[in-house]
């Protein structure tokens, strides 16, 4: 993205804090984060000094891009609102960190002349910046948005330092229960061997699993069978 725009990042937990960052390290001009929580506050000051921190409608006020880095329930009911206070300016870019949605979460704000997005880095946020920072450099990025703006918001990606991958509204769904299941059965087949190797009195045992982990997920994502019962792999059946 050639122009340097002055961005809002609604939110200030994990994702928001991360893709503030980013933003920041692009080399936009980061405006502004609207939380009010006085614990994410203080963790933003920390992170990102000098930054404002502000109500949403606050935050929004000149920002050319605004990122709604909340939960995706909660989207529809904040752009009704911010749609009665006339908080939306044209032409302004919005977008939001969703993984269920794409930019139809914006439908009621269309009238108003903005131009929605979705930018849902595919990966686990830890709450921790740096860490989260770091990955965000290694991941893939679901974008989604009207035909004419796609190249905006794959450029937007790159910037934040995934690589783009277009995820359309009627492929969410799906996108978003194999994002779940992936990280959900990551964790639990994890603290599974974890236990069992601490019950066994074994010493380092994260650390002993952790190349069995990274071997095992490279060769499953090469080899994996798609049509298993997922309650198969926590049985050990699955060979």
């Amino acid at each position: 993205m050639s122009n340097r725009l002055s961005v809002a990042v609604i939110g200030a937990g994990p994702v928001g804090l991360a893709l503030a960052k980013a933003v920041s390290d692009a080399g936009h001009q980061l405006l502004a984060i609207a939380t009010t929580d006085p614990n994410r506050a203080e963790q933003v000051s920390t992170v990102l000094p000098g930054v404002r921190i502000v109500p949403v409608i606050d935050a929004m006020q000149g920002a050319d891009l605004v990122i709604f880095a909340i939960p995706g329930t909660e989207i529809t009911k904040l752009v009704s609102g911010l749609v009665k206070t006339d908080s939306f300016t044209r032409g302004q870019l919005i977008a939001h960190t969703s993984p269920e949605y794409g930019y139809e979460v914006f439908d009621e704000a269309l009238s108003l002349g903005v131009v929605p997005m979705a930018i849902h880095p595919a990966m686990r946020f830890t709450g921790f910046s740096s860490i989260d920072r770091a990955r965000l450099n290694e991941s893939y990025i679901a974008v989604d948005s009207p035909k004419s703006v796609l190249p905006v918001v794959q450029t937007l990606a790159i910037e934040l330092g995934g690589e783009p991958v277009h995820v359309p509204a009627e492929s969410r769904e799906k996108y978003a229960e194999a994002v779940s299941v992936a990280s959900t059965f990551t964790t639990l087949i994890v603290g599974q061997a974890i236990n069992l190797l601490e019950d066994a009195e074994i010493d380092k045992a994260r650390n002993l699993l952790a190349g069995i982990l990274r071997s095992s997920l490279e060769e499953s994502l090469r080899t994996a069978v798609t049509e298993i019962d997922p309650a198969d792999l926590l049985e050990g059946d699955i060979e």
